[in-house]
């Protein structure tokens, strides 16, 4: 298995080849390592991995730690380069976790979403086409579920009512793919992930902001008046989730039916699954499971709802039960305990 990973200097990814590296036959990771958020996080992933340096743009580095794996500094939207990146390699598996991230900032800047989230995307349909890759795996997201009420969510709702940006994006990647697997036979797998966390995490996340301000002793801002519920799923759970959903290319689903469409299935070499912990948590318990772990109470200041978000998220995943025998079981507290553990050791707090 040649394995390429995109957004491998992002949290998922970063925790992706490390799982990966050493079990394939070659494992490379591209990031353009932008600055949506702190990009010295993003370097510090790296040079964890043993891929330090400057890491200027389409140059090869070699981990000094895992032993099949390969770093480049590349934007999906640069098609030349990613063309070449897939010739050299032969890739047989692609896994694309890079993506313009966040829902609310894609409110303020809706190209970078169309930049790299469709036409990257698209760049990296092209290539597996031209390139016989044997399976290609993304990441969507639940922001999909968008005006979506039934709870759970589950892969054959509908999905066309997303309300930001951002999930219109992963939406539409959906489709994409879609397209390529019925056009070209290409197996596709898209992965909806439900409010991912742990170590090394995005400084944009609600746990991460809360974790900082509270430690600082500065009020959190609890939005919606703490009544919102997330579906937490802990990095490890999601990995174990890509690497087997990874190893089991999409296929044909013999039973579906134009006359009743399957969203999440297709005569195409077609798959949509959900990655939760198929449990939501009230947000205000969430926030007393981090004070606990940090044994500081936070100040809190309870606002109103953003625009672009939503009250509730709850995974149904009966899909991958049934089809890879997998469900997400790691406890909120333990993860958000190794979640602030690795957080005071990285910040020295």
């Amino acid at each position: 298995m040649r394995v390429l990973v995109t957004g491998a200097a992002g949290f998922i990814g970063y925790h992706l080849v490390k799982r990966l590296a050493n079990d394939c036959e070659i494992c490379v990771g591209i990031d353009n390592l932008n600055d949506y958020y702190d990009p010295a996080l993003k370097y510090a992933r790296l040079a964890s991995i043993g891929v330090k340096g400057e890491l200027g743009y389409n140059q090869e580095y070699h981990s000094s730690l895992l032993s099949n794996f390969s770093f480049s500094r590349l934007d999906l939207e640069d098609e030349e380069n990613l063309n070449e990146l897939f010739k050299k390699y032969r890739f047989t598996h692609v896994i694309n976790l890079a993506a313009q991230a966040g829902v609310r900032y894609s409110i303020e800047n809706p190209m970078a979403y169309a930049k790299s989230n469709l036409v990257g995307f698209l760049n990296i349909l092209e290539c597996c086409r031209h390139h016989n890759i044997e399976h290609l795996s993304y990441a969507s997201s639940s922001s999909v579920y968008g005006m979506n009420s039934q709870m759970p969510f589950s892969t054959s709702d509908n999905v066309d009512h997303p309300i930001s940006l951002y999930a219109a994006t992963k939406k539409s990647n959906e489709l994409m793919a879609h397209t390529y697997s019925h056009l070209y036979g290409l197996p596709t797998t898209g992965v909806r992930f439900f409010t991912v966390y742990g170590p090394w995490g995005r400084p944009d996340m609600a746990y991460f902001l809360f974790t900082k301000a509270i430690l600082n002793g500065d009020p959190i801002k609890v939005f919606n008046n703490g009544e919102m519920s997330r579906d937490f799923t802990y990095i490890d759970d999601i990995v174990e989730g890509l690497v087997r959903i990874n190893s089991n290319p999409a296929s044909s689903d013999g039973n579906w039916s134009s006359d009743s469409p399957n969203p999440s299935s297709s005569p195409a070499p077609f798959k949509i699954y959900n990655i939760g912990n198929n449990g939501p948590v009230n947000l205000l318990e969430f926030i007393r499971i981090i004070e606990r772990s940090l044994g500081v109470e936070a100040k809190k200041n309870f606002m109103p709802m953003q625009p672009g978000d939503v009250a509730a998220t709850y995974a149904d995943v009966q899909d991958l039960i049934d089809n890879l025998g997998y469900k997400s079981q790691t406890s909120l507290e333990y993860g958000v305990g190794e979640f602030v553990k690795w957080y005071k050791e990285f910040y020295k707090v």
